[in-house]
Formats: structure tokens, sequence, C-alpha cells
């Protein structure tokens, strides 16, 4: 019932940027919340980290070691995320997963993935 695509990954060297998108398609009511997660290197995916997340209002949070450097926003008419990167460290370094939070059109709340984005920091 949602698709989701992600877009925007790739190589970059320390202190540069990305900017990544989150596209949802599909048939549902309303998207709610829609957060970003990030798994690192040899990481579990019990161990995917919640980078960001915004409401349907667009108030957003953000951990600790990003605050001050990624910057989320959503286009509702669009029904896509971005996750702006910047003064990017090695140790951003994961795959970066969209998450959704999506009501149906029968009322069922869904929660969706997508298939993640490779994001690399040289040093």
């Amino acid at each position: 019932q949602v698709e989701l695509v992600e877009s925007g990954g790739g190589l970059v060297q320390t202190g540069g940027s990305l900017r990544l998108s989150c596209a949802a398609s599909g048939s549902f009511k309303k998207l709610n919340a829609m957060t970003w997660h990030r798994q690192g290197p040899g990481k579990e995916r019990e161990e995917r980290e919640l980078v960001a997340v915004i409401t349907s209002s667009g108030t957003t949070n953000y951990m600790d070691s990003v605050k001050g450097r990624f910057t989320l926003s959503r286009d509702n008419a669009k029904n896509t995320m971005y996750l702006q990167m910047d003064n990017l460290k090695p140790e951003d370094t994961a795959v970066y997963y969209c998450n959704v939070f999506a009501e149906s059109w029968g009322g069922s709340q869904l929660n969706v993935w997508g298939q993640g984005t490779q994001v690399t920091v040289s040093s």
C-alpha cells in the first residue's frame, strides 16, 4: 500500500554534504511521522539508530550527534521527506533507511521501511 524510494546517498569527503530523499507512493489516507534511521558498518538491524523524525505538522527531533549538522524537512504535497546532511563526518558512514508511519484508507496503521541508501564519508 505504501512504497518508499530513497535517493541521494553516495561517497563524500569529511566536511561535505549530501541530501537524502524519501518519496512515498501508493494508496494511503495520510502519512504521519517520517523518520530516518541508520545502520553502521558491521551493525545488526536491531542496532539501527534513529537519526531524525518529523511529524505530519513539521516538528523535528534529532539524535544528539547530528544536531546542528542535519536538517530534516518534508513536502506533504509530494509525500517526500528530505534529510540535508552538512559537515559530514566519517562516523556518519552507514546505510540510511527511511521509515514512515501511514494510515490506510481502511484505518490501519502502517509502518513501512525503505530499501536503504549508502552514505560513505571518507576521512
